[in-house]
């Protein structure tokens, strides 16, 4: 299937593509090794967290892979995180939750998908009702990710914070929604928080402090109640982030 344009105007065969769309694993492979060694990441996990990621990992159990976002580095801070933890077995089969703009200018575009990309229309930029079929369609895809076993990373917070790094942001429902879509397909995911952290001054170009908290399973209630317990875990990883900075 050729790969369409991605304007919010042909949003259904946008997401009719990256529906089946399967990446090169080899290259990405290749890609995340890169980005391991330029961005250095220093990556420490709450007590315990490291064997138990192996363990759903091992299990098949589908992860949502959920980050912080400072900086226009945080993408690549979390593919050199992938690289150098238990998350490399899942490179070629983690989707990304990305913006639209992204997908735009080809080279950067082939890029992206590589990496597993899967364009968002923010309702920021085109509006709540422009946005809001595109949306629907966006989490009914990556819900059917979830349940065919790929995992998901997604940074939740929609923009980069520019008021407190130390501090996350308010998010939308969207995750919480895939969450449940996923479970109503069979999908049980478990949620991993990663923190990153770029120093007092929040510099992407120093290696990040990065934090991943223990996998939780069984995300339970409605989509706001996912939602508010995935922004409750992530402060808990932002906070080991800084900590050891």
């Amino acid at each position: 299937m050729d790969r369409p344009e991605v304007t919010l105007a042909n949003a259904d065969a946008v997401y009719d593509f990256y529906r089946d769309h399967r990446q090169p694993r080899l290259l990405a492979l290749a890609a995340y090794a890169m980005l391991a060694a330029r961005y250095r990441p220093r990556v420490n996990y709450r007590g315990g967290a490291r064997d138990a990621l192996r363990a759903v990992i091992a299990d098949g159990t589908p992860l949502v892979i959920v980050a912080n976002h400072l900086t226009y580095s945080d993408q690549y801070t979390l593919a050199a995180t992938a690289w150098r933890s238990p998350l490399r077995t899942l490179i070629g089969r983690t989707r990304v939750l990305a913006k639209d703009e992204l997908f735009r200018e080809p080279r950067q575009r082939r890029e992206v998908d590589m990496m597993g990309g899967i364009p968002v229309f923010r309702a920021k930029n085109y509006g709540v009702r422009a946005a809001a079929e595109a949306g629907r369609r966006m989490m009914d895809v990556a819900a059917l990710r979830l349940s065919r076993g790929d995992s998901l990373a997604i940074f939740p917070e929609g923009t980069c914070n520019t008021v407190d790094p130390a501090r996350v942001q308010a998010m939308g429902t969207g995750i919480g929604h895939i969450v449940r879509r996923a479970d109503g397909l069979g999908a049980k995911p478990a949620l991993v928080t990663v923190g990153i952290c770029y120093g007092p001054d929040n510099d992407p170009r120093k290696p990040a402090s990065v934090f991943i908290t223990q996998p939780v399973l069984g995300l339970t209630g409605t989509p706001r109640e996912v939602t508010h317990r995935v922004a409750e875990e992530l402060q808990r990883a932002v906070d080991g982030a800084v900590a050891r900075y």
